[in-house]
């Protein structure tokens, strides 16, 4: 534990942001008004950016991106009005176990259950959402509070915590008190601790995995918190297994890698949920083995020889009786089946790995006309090809979900260990401001987001922050003038027909979304045509300024469905 003073009488706005700098925050994303004193000495006495934007969740999804983009925590802060908007903010972290610290105003307990002005009981819609939910009402309870909640976040799965400060603006942090700055260095980064697996375990999983002959291994997002795809990578090379990962963990193989098969589960990649189907052993790494990663326990099916490896004993065996279980950080886990793996029983799965390479080119062969198209208007899994070939090898990807995260996790291929890959847990409109959040984290990287026009319109104001603030995301949207992926829903609904009354229902005006962020201050461009996509990520990325690639798509163009 790091001391940053001494245990002497201290304004709370002093040691708190004191404490902040101490665990190496760079930013704080928030909608003022809160903790106003605090914010004056961070301008006063530290480094970290203040960035003032125009709605709590964008606030809580850009505290996300940075999260998740660095494994530091990222901060996020609102005022008693706003807080239940950060709340739903953190759903999207809390799914996705990303080190989210949230910190509101709260009631103060002087005039609680009197009608003061905007005054609602805020805590309970926290506590779904976070690992931690706690009120500070003594300022001397500061000290340690924060420091828990930097533990918290940060261990095991990572994810949200909510510290809600006395008064509606958190004015708790103009009370003086004896305290010092305590600051635990450890835990200012994911993951603070790597459990270590009983050998036994680590045994018993890597003989399954030897003497099967299609084994397959799924990598989730607790691979990518680890820090681990290196280790999977070569474990897989090792012993000849195929690798699919969820959406989550999708970086943790570039997808141009002989033995990487896709992305499985429901936002996938055909290949993948084949591959998964037709092995006799499956390995799930850092995943919980939810809905989305196995289409609904349909890939594999329940009652498929599995395999699970996780850091929360909770997980282990949820949702697939298993074989074999094996707790521990996924890095520790993954070198210690390395170190005692028989690399000679390889030549077991000769075949499966020969399986693995035709349904890969089988997926290629089948999509890449699309992938290569040059229909005008510009298919979407063009835009998803060009950024396979494009992204730049240190780049961070930020993906929206719905046709966004369809799109880029069945089409996009990682081509380097060096990329990295964030998506929105099930929010849409998450990936703009998450962009925006993991630039600030990250500013050497270059950092691109995907989304569509139905999720760039939700937090569309959030333009201007990064201009304020120079924060020189790159934004690609899918612009086909509407949602629709809720085309097939509507058009059952109304007879199996598209018709004028079910399109009004996911449609809307035609919007040049270049010329609203050339408006704002950020570089605009428009591509209408395929071959432009490329040159135009390129001026983009290189224009060292907030941009917006606003391309003009197919409304017709559906992702394709899961297979099982």
């Amino acid at each position: 534990m790091t001391s940053l003073g001494h245990n002497t009488k201290r304004l709370g706005a002093e040691v708190i942001a004191d404490m902040l700098k101490g665990y190496g925050v760079t930013h704080v994303f928030m909608v003022p008004a809160v903790l106003r004193r605090t914010f004056a000495e961070m301008e006063r006495r530290t480094s970290i950016a203040r960035i003032h934007c125009h709605g709590e969740k964008s606030a809580a999804y850009m505290a996300d991106g940075y999260a998740r983009a660095s494994g530091k925590p990222g901060i996020c802060m609102a005022q008693v009005i706003g807080a239940l908007n950060l709340a739903a903010g953190l759903r999207d972290a809390y799914l996705a176990h990303s080190p989210v610290i949230a910190i509101t105003g709260g009631r103060d307990p002087k005039t609680k259950f009197r009608k003061v002005y905007q005054e609602v009981d805020d805590v309970p819609a926290f506590e779904p959402v976070t690992k931690f939910n706690a009120t500070i009402d003594d300022i001397a309870r500061a000290p340690d509070m924060l420091r828990q909640a930097f533990r918290v976040a940060t261990t095991g799965a990572p994810g949200p915590v909510h510290l809600q400060f006395r008064g509606n603006e958190g004015q708790l942090d103009l009370d003086e008190a004896e305290m010092e700055p305590l600051v635990e260095p450890q835990f200012a980064q994911v993951p603070p601790f790597r459990p270590q697996p009983q050998a036994e375990h680590v045994a018993a999983a890597l003989d399954l995995l030897q003497r099967a002959e299609r084994p397959i291994f799924v990598a989730g997002g607790g691979v990518r918190a680890s820090g681990a795809g290196p280790d999977l990578v070569a474990l897989a090379e090792a012993l000849q297994i195929p690798v699919a990962t969820s959406l989550n963990g999708k970086d943790a193989i570039p997808g141009t890698h002989p033995l990487s098969i896709g992305v499985a589960g429901s936002y996938s990649r055909e290949s993948a949920n084949w591959a998964v189907n037709r092995a006799d052993l499956v390995c799930f790494i850092g995943t919980e083995t939810g809905g989305m990663t196995t289409h609904f326990w349909a890939v594999p099916k329940i009652g498929t020889p599995a395999i699970q490896i996780d850091i929360e004993p909770e997980s282990l065996g949820r949702n697939y009786p298993l074989q074999a279980s094996v707790l521990g950080d996924a890095k520790a886990v993954l070198a210690a089946m390395l170190a005692k793996a028989d690399k000679g029983s390889a030549g077991r799965r000769t075949a499966w790995v020969s399986e693995i390479t035709s349904l890969r080119a089988e997926w290629y062969a089948k999509y890449r006309s699309l992938l290569e198209s040059n229909q005008v208007p510009i298919h979407p899994a063009r835009i998803c090809g060009e950024l396979t070939k494009h992204v730049p090898d240190d780049a961070i990807v930020v993906v929206d979900t719905g046709h966004a995260g369809m799109w880029m996790g069945g089409m996009y291929d990682l081509r380097s260990p060096a990329q990295s890959y964030m998506r929105s847990a099930g929010h849409l409109g998450w990936a703009f401001p998450a962009g925006i959040g993991a630039k600030a984290a990250c500013p050497e990287c270059p950092v691109v987001v995907f989304t569509g026009d139905a999720g760039f319109w939700y937090h569309i104001g959030e333009i201007e922050t990064a201009v304020r603030w120079n924060i020189a995301s790159v934004t690609v949207v899918n612009n086909n003038g509407g949602g629709n992926q809720s085309k097939r829903g509507f058009d059952r609904v109304y007879g199996g027909e598209s018709n004028n009354r079910s399109r009004e229902l996911w449609t809307y005006r035609p919007m040049n979304f270049a010329k609203i962020a050339e408006d704002i201050g950020a570089l605009g461009i428009r591509v209408e045509h395929a071959a432009d996509l490329a040159p135009a990520l390129a001026c983009a990325l290189a224009a060292n300024r907030p941009a917006v690639i606003d391309v003009a798509t197919d409304i017709e163009a559906l992702a394709p469905t899961a297979v099982s």
